[in-house]
């Protein structure tokens, strides 16, 4: 059953820097790379080895503490290096490719008409299933799981965020066909959330939820709090829009084809190169946005908010869809400390004459501050539209006291919950980074 979602509390930062809303081929990179470090908490176990050639959707490894879910190789060619670190941990495995993508082909599956034991086998053999993230913890689903319900969100809210409506633009088909097959492993629905005057909104086999607000109302943890909470013991599965659609792509055609729309925005990269740029998975930045002094310029991988620093000989995030190139913050203000003296930040506080102002805003990466022992009681409540009490689930997480984590919600949230609690809280705190350890700590000690 649909229902619709208001939220009040949040904030919306208004940037300069967005993309036109025109898609274009991005220039073939030469060089794709699997990076474990985007798939949170997964130990992976090689499956091939430097100088093997590989196929678009061969298994290049697997997890440790779940074999059945494998990582696929985006692109046909060669494993020409396996970049590790300390301990041997496996940072990158990178793929030369040969651009014959020649791809594993599976066989086409009617989803409409698949068992769900079909629809699983068919995501774990081909490489899609780490596209299908876990609540609580945020983590991949483990295959062996049921969820109660999925949630795919199409409303975007983060700043500068690539638009759900123009990534999907031609992939309504396989948004589709992808919405069929996961309709089959749940026990409860597959919920869509959407903007007011959607072309999502005929999307069958889910059920439509019109949002509307600030950020973070586009955040698929604040929808799922608002439809059905996470309690323990529940699973909640989500994925990207685009992901759903490379899901439905697999079954219309049998290929593992993992396309990743970018959007290149921020006050840094040139105006006419603001659009969105269609590539593959683990295309390498440079292949984007050129070549970049990032001693002037930060690129991020996602937006200003909950995106990774990356460099330009670096390679994209296996999840995000935008890449933002905003200045570095290695300028200070004469007396900065003062109020009302640097009145092109926005700010959510009253010390600063933008909030009056309006308008849209050039930012950096400088803090404006530093971290200090000073809380505001009732500031990071305002930004943080959930029923839960976040600056006590952050002391609970900081003394690791698991019982409070619980009692507090910790099941509901995720990091990215949190991004605007980093944006506005006076003591700079780096909540985020606090909610992701004690995720973690539940991990180990709960599972």
């Amino acid at each position: 059953m649909s229902k619709d979602i208001r939220v009040r509390k949040g904030l919306d930062l208004k940037l300069k820097g967005e993309a036109d809303k025109k898609i274009v081929t991005a220039p073939q990179s030469s060089i794709y790379a699997i990076k474990p470090a985007d798939f949170h908490a997964v130990v992976p176990k090689l499956v091939l080895k430097e100088g093997a050639s590989v196929k678009a959707g061969e298994t290049v490894f697997y997890s440790k503490y779940d074999e059945k879910v494998k990582f696929a190789a985006p692109v046909s060619g060669t494993i020409t290096e396996i970049l590790r670190g300390a301990k041997r941990r496996i940072l990158e495995v990178r793929i030369t490719a040969n651009g014959t993508n020649d791809a594993v082909n599976r066989g086409k599956v009617d989803p409409a008409s698949a068992s769900a034991d079909q629809v699983r086998k068919l995501l774990l053999e081909s490489g899609c299933w780490p596209f299908i993230i876990q609540r609580p913890y945020s983590i991949v689903a483990n295959s062996e799981d049921t969820p109660k319900s999925i949630f795919i969100s199409a409303y975007t809210t983060a700043p500068l965020a690539g638009d759900v409506e123009v990534i999907l633009e031609d992939k309504k088909e396989a948004f589709q066909a992808g919405i069929t097959a996961l309709s089959k492993l749940t026990s409860g629905a597959v919920h869509l959330c959407v903007g007011k005057n959607s072309a999502l909104k005929d999307i069958k086999d889910a059920d439509i939820h019109k949002v509307k607000g600030p950020h973070p109302a586009g955040n698929v943890g604040v929808q799922i709090h608002k439809l059905d909470p996470v309690n323990m013991g529940d699973r909640v599965w989500t994925l990207g829009a685009e992901d759903v659609a490379t899901i439905g792509n697999l079954f219309l055609t049998g290929e593992f084809k993992p396309e990743r729309t970018i959007a290149l925005v921020g006050t840094d990269a040139k105006e006419a190169d603001r659009k969105y740029y269609r590539t593959i998975i683990g295309a390498n930045v440079s292949s984007i946005v050129g070549t970049i002094d990032t001693d002037h310029t930060r690129i991020i991988s996602g937006d200003v908010l909950t995106g990774d620093k990356l460099l330009s000989d670096q390679f994209l995030n296996y999840y995000k869809n935008t890449l933002t190139l905003i200045p570095e913050g290695n300028e200070y203000a004469l007396l900065g400390w003062l109020p009302f003296t640097r009145n092109k930040v926005p700010s959510n506080a009253g010390t600063s004459f933008s909030r009056l102002l309006g308008g849209k805003r050039k930012v950096d990466t400088n803090l404006n501050g530093e971290e200090r022992a000073l809380v505001v009681t009732g500031e990071m409540e305002e930004v943080l539209p959930m029923d839960i009490y976040p600056l006590q689930l952050i002391k609970a997480c900081m003394s690791g006291d698991i019982e409070k984590m619980e009692n507090l919600g910790i099941y509901e949230v995720a990091p990215e919950d949190f991004a605007l609690i980093d944006f506005t809280n006076t003591s700079k705190l780096e909540a985020q980074e606090v909610i992701r350890l004690g995720l973690d700590l539940m991990i180990t000690e709960v599972g």
